[in-house]
């Protein structure tokens, strides 16, 4: 079972809470990008470029918390699976506009843009995943 988040209405730890998408960032590359194509060409296209790339990713890509692991999906199929017992920390960063998600496995360290709803994504951490 997904739930969604409501301030009124937080996850338990064995819900599943898929987070919705999230197109600030997406959109405000493209914007930018188009006042510095005036400026810059290349430099105003590969920000637009990149800022839809985003939004693209926005639209396919899903992240599912549930009680034992973060899984990534594309579309319907589960593309990746991290499970919180090989999580040593995360972070996201930059707290008054969160643009990036950090977080280090045993094994690896990843780095994600904040395409999903950051408020949701910081509960599940929290309640999933503390920082120890």
């Amino acid at each position: 079972m997904t739930t969604s988040i409501t301030p009124d209405r937080l996850p338990d730890r064995l819900s599943t809470v898929e987070l919705k998408p999230s197109y600030n960032i997406p959109l405000v590359l493209v914007f930018a990008g188009i006042p510095m194509l005036l400026v810059n060409a290349w430099v105003g296209g590969l920000l637009a470029i990149f800022g839809l790339f985003l939004m693209f990713q926005s639209v396919i890509i899903s992240l599912k918390f549930t009680a034992t692991d973060l899984d990534v999906y594309r579309g319907d199929k589960m593309i990746r699976r991290f499970p919180y017992q090989e999580w040593e920390n995360w972070r996201i960063f930059w707290n008054p506009v969160p643009i990036l998600f950090y977080f280090k496995e045993v094994k690896s360290i990843h780095f994600l843009p904040i395409i999903f709803d950051p408020k949701t994504l910081k509960i599940c951490l929290e309640q999933r995943c503390p920082r120890k």
